[in-house]
């Protein structure tokens, strides 16, 4: 991928990268100094307020996907990829409204440990713990492919060089300290992340605000080139030529829907249709062309503000990107491990509250870079490397040492994005996994960390990149269609059963790995299928709670017997001490003159 960051950019943005690693060292190595013991590291001691968790929980959760994949797909799909923040966002209403207080009172600190205590049954810890691994992982790739996709548009270097060089700012960090460590970094690169997409944003748009040509440029039917514009074509793609034009290219169009063919550089007339460009051809479009665009996104400007026809295919999408986001959230290990740092379940709620709020004010920010990226960097419509937005807008906008201020910015918060994500993940996953042995050694944990960051890198090197957002997605499938039927039904319903629960796992996470198994083997199938292979929740989550509760029902002798303790526990005021093992004393309160007991 050739890099449009002139050179002074590169310098300023590999300081900031710089500034950011430094920053997370040095504040990981104070929160590991000042904990009291290996415990206190893993669960934070649960004396997190609850403004300072739901910050470390935000920049957790904010991942690549939400730093570029928002504002990439916004670019690429329009109004249609509002679902994505949306869901983002708004799953932690679920969190709130469901989970997040018995959860806390469960006196677990994991999945695997709730299960294990819920349903009285040892083995559910592994299987559990399984599902884990492969939700850390599923969500770990992406974040070293943007990495990779991060110092390839900024620096010109191979795609695998952002994420080797990735990995060892993540061990360092995690090996630096346990959660109360991660805990503080990740508080201060939530609002990192928030600075560095909130200043160019507001910067950007006030330039949007100021240039009249651009204002009006919301009213023509599709994108077009502002200038003449080489597009160097790095990876095949094919393209959407929506009006007649002539066009510069290193290989002569074939008729619509063939491929372009090597015949050196020739001027000629391209009709409207699909072409097929190679890696390594070079497109030259003059001042004023309509701006083609990669295969399945939106060519019309009218299409791109409106949301998706409603023909099955695209509404099944729509409907099944919106369960596993709302969902998916309420699954994910290593967001759920966070709130067992809180004192008690209403504080455990109000966190989740708090992220509500800080979520909802980040993820405006990406919406306005992808709008503006449409106006002022249409060439990633051709490249389809759209992800790049939110790096290379600065830049496009202004080619002087505000935008290459704006451009460094951007990069060091898309960095602070992948490290506190992943250290965050690698430390959950391989805590949960060093849980399921009865002695840890002292070299347990230094494996687990490593192993469980290796893995994924390997892995994001291997395999084909997609957006990051729908990436992102199919790690919250996986959430919806696994833990979030487990917790739900295991908070709520008495009835749940072992067996229920681990033919309900079984059933919802095969499903979606089936899905990732087809679409590695047929990347772009089409139509409903196409939709459901892509974002497989929509079958996979009612399947998963339908296997559970008919399981349970068919197996209602199992249900373990200290079930009415354990809902006790869960959903009893925190006054009364359920969750601490012991009831307290009586508290005695005055009311109209009286005395109660509460």
């Amino acid at each position: 991928m050739g890099s449009a960051v002139p050179e002074v950019s590169v310098f300023w943005t590999l300081g900031g990268i710089a500034v950011v690693v430094v920053a997370t060292f040095a504040i990981g190595a104070w929160g590991s100094s000042h904990a009291r013991a290996t415990s206190d590291l893993h669960r934070a001691r649960r004396l997190v307020r609850e403004e300072r968790n739901a910050a470390a929980i935000s920049g957790e959760y904010l991942s690549a996907a939400s730093f570029l994949g928002v504002a990439g797909l916004i670019l690429k799909d329009g109004s249609t990829a509002l679902w994505y923040p949306i869901g983002f966002a708004s799953g932690y209403l679920a969190v709130m409204l469901f989970i997040a207080a018995p959860l806390r009172r469960s006196g677990a600190y994991t999945v695997p440990d709730f299960a294990v205590v819920r349903l009285d049954l040892p083995w559910l810890r592994w299987l559990t713990t399984v599902f884990v691994v492969l939700i850390g992982w599923l969500y770990l790739v992406p974040q070293f492919q943007a990495a990779g996709l991060t110092f390839a548009v900024i620096a010109e270097l191979p795609t695998w060089a952002g994420a080797v060089a990735l990995l060892p700012v993540v061990l360092a960090s995690v090996f630096s300290g346990g959660m109360r460590a991660v805990t503080l970094v990740q508080a201060f690169q939530y609002w990192l992340k928030l600075f560095a997409i909130t200043f160019p944003a507001f910067v950007l748009f006030a330039v949007f605000l100021l240039g009249g040509s651009a204002q009006e440029r919301l009213n023509a039917p599709g994108p077009v080139f502002e200038r003449d514009t080489d597009v160097a074509v790095e990876t095949s793609v094919t393209l959407q030529v929506t009006e007649p034009t002539w066009l510069r290219v290193t290989a002569e169009p074939g008729a619509p829907g063939g491929p372009l063919q090597p015949d050196g550089t020739a001027e000629v007339w391209v009709p409207p249709g699909d072409y097929q460009v190679d890696a390594g051809s070079s497109l030259s479009f003059g001042a004023g062309t309509a701006v083609p665009v990669v295969a399945g996104a939106e060519a019309e400007n009218g299409s791109w503000m409106h949301p998706a026809s409603a023909d099955p295919a695209s509404l099944v999408g729509t409907y099944s990107l919106i369960l596993a986001t709302f969902l998916g959230t309420m699954g994910l290990p290593h967001v759920l491990v966070r709130f067992y740092a809180n004192p008690s379940g209403h504080g455990a709620r109000r966190t989740a509250l708090f992220v509500l709020i800080l979520l909802g004010t980040f993820y405006l920010f990406p919406t306005v870079l992808g709008l503006l990226s449409r106006l002022f960097a249409p060439t990633l419509l051709v490249t389809g490397e759209t992800d790049a937005a939110v790096l290379l807008l600065p830049h496009a906008m202004l080619d002087n040492w505000l935008g290459a201020l704006l451009t460094a910015l951007t990069a060091a918060g898309a960095f602070a994005a992948f490290v506190s994500t992943s250290s965050g993940l690698v430390v959950s996953v391989a805590g949960v996994v060093a849980s399921n042995f009865q002695r840890v050694k002292n070299w347990h944990m230094p494996v687990l960390l490593l192993v469980t960051a290796v893995v994924p890198t390997g892995v994001a090197l291997l395999v084909a990149e997609q957006d990051l957002a729908r990436s992102v997605g199919l790690a919250f499938a996986m959430a919806a269609s696994t833990f979030c039927p487990l917790l739900v039904l295991g908070v709520w319903w008495r009835r749940l059963t072992a067996l229920g629960a681990s033919v309900g796992l079984l059933a919802g996470g095969g499903l979606v790995l089936a899905a990732l198994a087809v679409s590695v083997v047929w990347p772009h199938p089409g139509g409903l299928f196409g939709e459901l292979v892509r974002q497989p929740a929509l079958v996979s989550v009612p399947v998963a709670f339908a296997a559970m509760v008919l399981v349970s029902l068919g197996t209602k002798q199992q249900v373990p017997e200290g079930v009415s303790r354990m809902m006790l526990r869960m959903h009893a005021p925190d006054r009364l001490g359920f969750q601490d093992g012991r009831v307290r004393k009586p508290v005695v309160t005055k009311e109209s003159g009286g005395r109660h007991r509460l």
